[in-house]
Formats: C-alpha cells, structure tokens, sequence
C-alpha cells in the first residue's frame, strides 16, 4: 500500500508546485496550433479575397484582388500534376513515387490495345494459387 502512496504523493506534489509536466516536449520542428483568434483572422482575410461561387463549386478570387505571392494558377498546378504523372509511377510496396526509366511510352490507340493484349494472352496465364501472370508452357509440335 505505500508503494502506491508514493507515486501518487509525487504527482500531487508536482502538480500544484506549479512546475510545467509535459509528457513530450514539443521540439522546433512542431509549430504550437494556431489560436482561436488566429484562426478567425485567417479566415476573415480568405473570405475578403475569395467568393464562393455555387454553379463551378469552387472558391474564386474576387475582382481587383491579387493573389498571395507565389501563388500558383490552376492551370499551372494541374500542367506539373500531369507532367509528375508521366514520370512518375507509385510502388504500392514501397509506398513511395519511383521515377519511370527510358523514353515515355507513346499513346496506342484501342487496336493497338486490343491487339498487344491478345499477344500477351497468347504467352501468359494467370495463375490463381500465387495471383500472379506466368509464362505460358511452349507447345509441343505434333510428331508425323
């Protein structure tokens, strides 16, 4: 029983010493959240340079107003989105962007879709107890 005592006499003791307890320290790297009032303000600059606008379902600029410097337009967000797609692919093992090596593979048309997926159906199977494509077994030639 007073071992129980002790641990618990400290903590009360700490805790009306007035002394600051914090479990993790908060490092430079981790910005303190913003305050009430800090927030308010944000939000009463955005809402005096933007107006949301119901028929597109997107917050516009208002007229006569200046974007926030180094502000990107849509069109220029969604230009580098595309050009990061293209050399880019996702390794969901990984969990990370891998850059694609050699030439960008050109656009094929759907018969050249078709038609390289009917070749690759010639030479794989899919195997369902490892899920996964296999090499197809070369046939035999019949004997005479």
């Amino acid at each position: 029983m007073k071992l129980l005592k002790f641990p618990l006499t400290l903590a009360v003791v700490l805790g009306f010493s007035g002394l600051p307890l914090q479990a993790q320290p908060m490092t430079d790297k981790q910005a303190a959240p913003m305050t009430r009032q800090q927030v308010k303000m944000e939000r009463d600059e955005f809402l005096k340079l933007h107006r949301y606008d119901a028929g597109t379902e997107e917050w516009i600029l208002r007229p006569n107003m200046d974007p926030p410097a180094g502000m990107k337009t849509r069109a220029q967000v969604r230009a580098e989105r595309e050009e990061f797609l293209k050399t880019n692919k996702f390794d969901s093992v990984a969990e990370t962007w891998l850059p694609l090596k050699g030439a960008e593979k050109p656009a094929m048309s759907r018969a050249e879709v078709r038609a390289e997926t009917a070749q690759f159906l010639k030479t794989h199977e899919w195997d369902e107890l490892n899920e996964r494509w296999v090499d197809k077994p070369a046939r035999k030639a019949k004997a005479k």
